[in-house]
């Protein structure tokens, strides 16, 4: 099974013959984006539903599509996003995505080097060694390197002038008279690597949407860099709704102990979101509608209180705040009375089923493109694997089953109802079932867990 690394639209760039091509074709994607960003723009307005009643509920008879849902999150995050960037030092850049393509300050490497430990030589052998101290990293050979002369050199350092290869140290011996013999045949640039190998000048290497992982860090710094142009980090807190949820302990007299708190902000982060907190709210609609109103996260996550039971205050106070529902609702199992609202300022507002998979179920169905948009990464490109056994479907919902990968197959795990996490807890990712469900051997689309989804690619020509 073969996972294919995805990227946005400014990521996806064909090899061309000459890195001016590539560039080209790079700066191509980025106009598609932004005409994309338009489009955003009309769909959204297209979209919208109207405001929350007073009554505070939607129609609960029209749920979103699950394909149509994580749509309108992405959207919504591009358009929440606008042209948000800073310039960071590495430090704060890690984890972040990059705001503009990383194109090379010089060339890499930025003259030729030795790839080896060794001695470089110029001509044909015999050589007589040159009555002068290694060449280090750091430091250079003062004058040309004359004919049928050797001098040691160490892996890293610049090649002198007029060189022709590096012999490395096990391949050399020195004869009685001092000369230096090649014990291998010797050929011209060998155990050299050329100016301008990795990249030149100029060049992109990576795309806008990549994530700032440290070996972006240390490309960056090899190209040159000492700030890098980076997208924010979405703020999101965490509001855990709900009476009857003990944070320590054991169960008892009705109570249960919160899943959710635990789970749900780690969860964020590894979605690229900085969480500034997590509050419990107990089952009161003022103040869940202060707690609601009073955050200034980008994003205001609550877990429960979603469907229409008597203290599921989550629609009514969406209505009170004068929100506008984009999801109200999805046709997938578990989780389909999550939803995601617009708030004043530019906010969000995910809600989470309080069930734990369901729960799950909407952080990866809502709050991550939402969050991937707002972060700046591009969208993945869905892959696809076989499913090992035979699953069934709902009628008319797509369904999100916990699995493992064995022998080049996805496998069911057990323990995947609404309110269990132990599934979940072992798995590699979630198998998108749609209606009706698939016999064995059939592929379906993967959906990664945040700790195993591919990184974002760039434009390597």
């Amino acid at each position: 099974m073969t996972r294919r690394d995805g990227g946005s639209a400014r990521a996806q760039c064909r090899e061309r013959d000459g890195a001016s091509g590539a560039r080209a074709e790079c700066r191509e994607a980025d106009v598609r984006g932004e005409a994309d960003g338009f489009d955003d723009v009309l769909a959204l307005v297209r979209d919208r539903p109207a405001p929350l009643p007073a009554g505070g509920h939607g129609d609960p008879h029209r749920p979103l599509a699950w394909p149509e849902a994580r749509v309108r999150a992405a959207r919504a995050g591009r358009l929440a996003r606008g042209g948000r960037s800073h310039r960071v030092t590495a430090e704060r850049a890690l984890g972040e995505a990059l705001a503009e393509p990383l194109t090379a300050l010089t060339d890499l490497p930025p003259f030729d080097t030795s790839a080896m430990d060794g001695w470089a030589v110029s001509g044909p052998g015999p050589w007589s060694v040159a009555d002068a101290a290694s060449v280090l990293a750091g430091r250079a050979f003062a004058d040309e390197l004359p004919d049928g002369t050797a001098v040691r050199i160490a892996t890293g350092a610049r090649v002198p002038p007029e060189a022709t290869a590096v012999i490395r140290s096990e391949h050399a011996r020195r004869d009685d008279a001092g000369r230096l013999h090649a014990q291998q045949r010797v050929t011209q640039g060998q155990d050299i690597r050329p100016r301008g190998q990795e990249c030149r000048s100029g060049d992109q290497l990576l795309s806008a949407g990549t994530t700032v992982t440290p070996a972006v860090l240390g490309l960056a710094a090899a190209a040159g860099y000492d700030l890098l142009h980076t997208v924010p980090r979405p703020t999101v807190e965490v509001l855990v709704v709900g009476d009857e949820l003990l944070t320590e302990g054991l169960p008892y007299d009705g109570l249960i102990r919160d899943a959710l708190g635990p789970m749900v902000a780690p969860w964020l982060r590894s979605l690229g979101a900085e969480v500034l907190g997590t509050r419990r709210v107990l089952d009161d609609a003022d103040a869940l509608y202060g707690a609601v109103t009073g955050s200034r996260a980008d994003l205001v996550v609550t877990t429960g209180g979603t469907a229409a039971g008597p203290v599921d205050h989550v629609h009514p106070v969406l209505a009170k705040a004068g929100a506008t529902l984009l999801v109200d609702g999805v046709s997938v199992r578990p989780g389909h009375p999550m939803l995601l609202a617009a708030l004043e300022g530019g906010r969000h507002l995910v809600g989470l089923p309080g069930n734990p998979l369901a729960a799950v179920s909407g952080l990866l169905s809502l709050a991550a493109p939402l969050l991937r948009a707002l972060s700046g990464r591009g969208e993945p490109a869905p892959y696809h694997a076989p499913i090992a056994d035979d699953l069934r479907g709902h009628p008319h919902d797509t369904r999100l089953v916990p699995f493992v990968h064995r022998a080049e197959a996805l496998e069911p795990v057990h323990f995947n109802g609404p309110a269990m996490l132990r599934g979940i807890a072992v798995a590699d990712g979630l198998a998108v079932v749609p209606p009706g469900g698939v016999a064995p051997g059939t592929p379906v689309e993967v959906l990664d867990l945040p700790w195993t989804a591919p990184v974002q690619s760039g434009c390597f020509t």
